[in-house]
């Protein structure tokens, strides 16, 4: 498990400065396996949690500053039910909302979340989505002020059928499934399931 001193180091390279203090402070109070991951194609991040092992916590590495705040306070959200409940609860049910709630509160202001993210947040959390990136309208927002993106195309741009570049592999864009689309790798002709507001490389669209 990662030092108190690690764990700092982490945070303050990736969530906004006004955040850090409150981010490590949900670590102090009860600390976990602290781990970066790099960009996965399903997931920000997740909590895992066995009988008689340290609660470990990932948030991938490549977030923009907001996404990774967010990401890191929902997994640590699951933190809090574990604790509270144990294994009896939906992963995402009443119980975490109001978790989530409650420890993303503080950082509801406009010092860290600029408008119109901030209204659009505020709005979000009323009733928390799984995930952040379900919320179409809070995801392009909070791409829109992340500075390392200059133009975002999203995979929910392209129309079905179309040839597309993502994380250096080819896919052709399959049917909607609720928040994700069905995706068919071109090489290995594998199907995969991509976030539909996921951000693409280069695209050939479909002529149908």
């Amino acid at each position: 498990m990662l030092i108190e001193s690690k764990v700092s180091e982490v945070l303050i390279s990736h969530v906004p400065g006004r955040a850090f203090e409150y981010c490590l402070s949900l670590w102090q109070n009860d600390p976990f396996d602290f781990r970066l991951r790099k960009k996965r194609m399903s997931k920000a991040g997740d909590f895992t949690c066995h009988h008689g092992k340290t609660p470990r916590i990932t948030v991938n590495h490549d977030l923009s500053v907001h996404e990774f705040l967010l990401t890191y306070v929902h997994e640590v959200a699951h933190l809090h039910v574990h604790k509270r409940y144990g294994f009896r609860t939906d992963p995402h049910g009443a119980e975490w909302k109001k978790l989530f709630q409650q420890l993303l509160s503080p950082l509801i202001t406009i010092d860290i979340f600029p408008e119109p993210v901030l209204t659009c947040l505020k709005d979000h959390m009323v009733n928390p989505k799984a995930s952040t990136y379900s919320d179409s309208t809070l995801t392009k927002l909070l791409r829109s002020i992340d500075p390392r993106v200059k133009s975002v195309t999203l995979l929910s741009d392209l129309p079905e059928g179309s040839i597309f570049d993502f994380q250096g592999r080819w896919f052709k864009k399959g049917k909607l499934k609720r928040t994700r689309v069905l995706c068919q790798e071109i090489k290995s002709k594998r199907q995969y399931l991509v976030p539909a507001d996921a951000p693409i490389g280069s695209a050939q669209l479909t002529l149908l």
